[in-house]
């Protein structure tokens, strides 16, 4: 997205370098180039090369402005943004072109220039749309609501309703709540969205959004807590060597010779255990 430095430049540019009125003493600058006008367009860009300078890359804006109001004039009629804003966005693509073009490699400059200019304006558009994508046949039956809700007032006095718009539009009543619902739902809400809280004041929305996986953690905190609550309500012997097997994951063999039992009392107290832990945290048997 062009910063706002960048805006400040072709803003500026626009102003005091880009005078419409001088432009169009003689009508709208020709969108095809003379052969004069590339020679001149040429001549600019080497001098710019050679010894890069603001007025010279003012010159080349100007000369190729007409390249730069057409690409403009293209996205208006594809967005809600104005034709100044366009080519002010233009016209940082159209600089950035300028300073990265190389006559070495023999490219034409407006066939180069033309992605710069066209990227720019599409970053732009990109960065400013809805996150959320809807289908172009419903933006355009919402732009049309628009008119026929207005035509309706002028005529009854009040808003039509869902049915009478979807009627008016030759839609069905529930294509129509879903492009409703689609508008209204274009852009995400900020989880920092301020809500009211009765007498506690105000919270922020995403205190009050629920969280599975932190739920999923409390839960696990809680039973890990009764399971420790559990173990120290067993006889030490016992504990011991259930922590031996499922905390150090020790087989019974290597518990019975480190506790000094054999492995068939290890064998007896994990059962034991298991069954007496089991009565304490209220699990159900199978």
């Amino acid at each position: 997205m062009p910063t706002a430095g960048g805006y400040a430049i072709a803003a500026e540019f626009k102003s005091e370098q880009l005078n419409l009125s001088l432009l169009n003493k003689q009508g709208a600058m020709p969108t095809t180039v003379t052969n004069d006008l590339k020679h001149e367009i040429w001549q600019l860009l080497r001098e710019y090369q050679q010894s890069p300078s603001e007025t010279v890359r003012n010159q080349l804006v100007e000369l190729n402005f007409g390249l730069l109001r057409k690409e403009a004039h293209y996205w208006t009629n594809q967005c809600h943004e104005t034709y100044d804003d366009l080519l002010q966005v233009g016209c940082l693509g159209l600089i950035r072109a300028i300073e990265k073009f190389e006559l070495s490699k023999g490219h034409a400059f407006s066939s180069y220039a033309l992605p710069y200019i066209r990227g720019e304006i599409q970053h732009y558009l990109r960065d400013k749309g809805v996150t959320v994508r809807i289908p172009r046949k419903w933006l355009a039956l919402q732009q049309q609501a628009i008119g026929v809700s207005r035509t309706w007032r002028e005529k009854h006095h009040r808003q039509p309703n869902d049915s009478e718009l979807a009627a008016a539009l030759e839609i069905s009543l529930n294509e129509w709540q879903e492009i409703k619902l689609a508008w209204i739902n274009r852009a995400p809400l900020s989880l920092d969205v301020p809500i009211q809280d009765g007498e506690e004041g105000s919270t922020c929305l995403g205190e009050m959004v629920p969280d599975p996986h932190y739920r999923s953690f409390q839960l696990a905190q809680e039973d890990q807590l009764r399971l420790q609550q559990a173990l120290l309500q067993l006889e030490k012997r016992t504990r011991d060597v259930l922590e031996c097997v499922f905390l150090q994951d020790l087989t019974q063999k290597q518990v019975a010779a480190h506790l000094g039992i054999s492995v068939v009392t290890v064998s007896r107290r994990v059962k034991k255990g298991l069954d007496s832990m089991k009565e304490l945290m209220g699990v159900a048997e199978d």
